[in-house]
């Protein structure tokens, strides 16, 4: 195919539909992705040469590869909901504000660490969905404290949800793990202090910066430096997790300083106190339930994904049940050939999705011994399982078979070249964040926006001799913050609050101070790849 403004446009227009669809017709995320697939076969089919059998082999590809992304969400989805079903969730949300006396360290543990850890466990719009209501209970307005709470967990959607995201960018761009997991994990520290300080200024205005600027920069540090070391040595599943384990266990040992140890004076903006009748009704049962036993389904996770890694003998045996397909080469009648290989392997007892599923039967154990599940617990955990799932996962997989038609027709190779003879090699990389942020925005998704966009700057980065590494750590950083500005999410949060209708003052205010983040990022994304050459990390 001829590269000129036509088939540039042409083959932009999968993607652009999306956009059109989500942003301007306000479509979900499996309707814009269904419609714009539909838009992919038949460019493919009339201006790029596509034949039936390539088409076959293109939508079975993506088919595996969405699988192979989906079924890690589906086991946290599940997890999620028995965890919420026996009360867990919200025995977390009473438990932590009462870790401190003093109501800055409270904020970081709601807004930052519980954000954090419940993005980890499933994400989905839960963290501001569960901490939104928690800040208003603690004097924050609704405003604020969806602000705050979606800020908080920008830095942890990649590796989140055990690497879901970080796990869609590897499966549609085949670049190793161990080449992605350092420049995504040292791009994805840049937004963790400021992130922490901002929380900090919308919490109790500049004094707060100046009250709470060493425990945050001494927190910050600790997360961002314990992801890297995680993710750079094969524990990017769990990296995240062992971040905001260790990050509030320190927040707790800096909540011990004389800094930290005065009561705080109450906010002028807390609730007048409930009517006195609620007082008669009766305890809640969550209370009386183990705190440790509610937990640990998530400790026996993150316990599991560090034993995989690191006992070598059960990593090899884990390994051995390998699952793969073969596929022959295919060519368009234009001539564009994709090579024969094999797909995308699954190590099936290894695989992220098992280690969630076998938390989930654990959970199972233990909370159905101690009698926590009450008539018609297993039913009301499927259905609202099935419910969060079945958009999710045609919307990926419409996404997914997007991207790799685009692939195997050379529309994507297209779209590289328009780019890379029309954009300096040296300001592409600042925008990239950017896109990634943007189709995090629309598709609600970093795993979409991911897989959206992740060969496309993979084609671009060789195409203009940069780090594919690099540019592709920057799309799914921006896809990382970007996500927690996702309509969806952000109606969720306001809903909780009692703010529905009003979610444009909270995006507006919400945009602002990501932008903040996205920037720092693209800027340091462009000096890095300036002096970092094409092929090196």
């Amino acid at each position: 195919m001829t590269l000129n403004l036509f088939t540039w446009i042409l083959s932009l227009l999968p993607i652009l539909s999306v956009l059109i669809l989500m942003l301007g017709f306000k479509w979900g995320g499996m309707r814009a992705g269904a419609l714009s697939w539909a838009i992919a076969v038949v460019i493919a089919f009339t201006a790029y040469g596509a034949t039936a059998t390539m088409l076959a082999y293109a939508q079975i590809k993506a088919v595996l590869l969405a699988l192979d992304v989906l079924t890690i969400v589906w086991g946290a989805l599940l997890l999620l909901n028995i965890a919420n079903e026996v009360g867990a969730i919200k025995r977390i949300g009473i438990e932590i504000p009462a870790l401190s006396k003093d109501r800055g360290i409270q904020v970081l543990l709601v807004a930052w660490m519980l954000t954090t850890f419940l993005q980890v466990m499933g994400g989905f719009g839960v963290p501001v969905a569960i901490a939104a209501p928690i800040l208003v209970t603690l004097g924050y307005t609704p405003l604020n404290s969806v602000v705050m709470a979606a800020i908080g967990h920008n830095w942890s959607v990649n590796f989140g949800v055990m690497a879901a995201a970080f796990n869609a960018l590897i499966g549609v761009t085949g670049m190793p793990k161990e080449t992605l997991a350092s420049p995504s994990s040292i791009l994805l520290a840049i937004p963790i202090i400021p992130g922490g300080l901002m929380i900090a200024l919308i919490g109790g205005g500049w004094r707060g910066v100046k009250h709470l600027f060493p425990a945050v920069t001494i927190v910050g540090a600790v997360m961002a430096i314990t992801q890297y070391l995680m993710a750079v040595n094969g524990l990017e599943m769990v990296a995240t997790t062992g971040a905001v384990i260790l990050g509030t266990i320190t927040l707790l040992l800096v909540n011990r300083l004389p800094l930290y140890q005065q009561v705080s004076s109450p906010s002028p903006t807390k609730p007048e106190p409930t009517d006195p009748s609620a007082q008669s009704q009766p305890p809640d049962p969550v209370l009386k339930r183990s705190f440790l036993a509610l937990v640990s389904p998530y400790i026996f996770v993150m316990v599991l994904g560090f034993v995989v890694v690191l006992v070598k003998p059960l990593n090899a045996l884990l390994h051995t049940v390998r699952l793969s397909m073969f596929f022959p080469e295919i060519a368009t009648k234009l001539g564009w050939v994709t090579p024969a290989g094999e797909g995308k392997a699954i190590h099936l007892f290894a695989h992220p999705s098992m280690l969630m599923f076998y938390s989930c039967l654990f959970a199972v154990l233990v909370y159905g011994r101690r009698g926590y599940f009450t008539r018609g617990a297993a039913s009301r955990i499927i259905s609202r399982t099935l419910h969060g799932a079945v958009d999710t996962s045609l919307g990926v997989i419409a996404m997914v078979s997007i991207a790799t038609i685009m692939q195997h027709t050379g529309m994507t190779n297209i779209l590289a070249r328009g780019i890379s003879e029309s954009i300096n090699r040296y300001i592409y990389p600042f925008f990239v964040p950017f896109i990634g942020v943007l189709g995090a925005f629309l598709t609600g998704s970093n795993n979409n926006s991911n897989v959206l966009f992740g060969v496309l700057h993979q084609e671009a980065a060789r195409l203009m001799r940069l780090s594919a590494p690099w540019i592709l750590a920057a799309q799914t950083t921006g896809g990382s913050i970007g996500s927690v500005m996702a309509p969806a999410k952000v109606m969720v949060g306001a809903t909780t609050v009692g703010f529905a209708q009003k979610e444009g003052l909270i995006l507006r205010r919400l945009i602002v101070y990501e932008l903040v983040l996205v920037t720092l990022v693209a800027v340091i994304t462009t000096i890095i790849s300036a002096f970092i050459p094409s092929g090196a990390l």
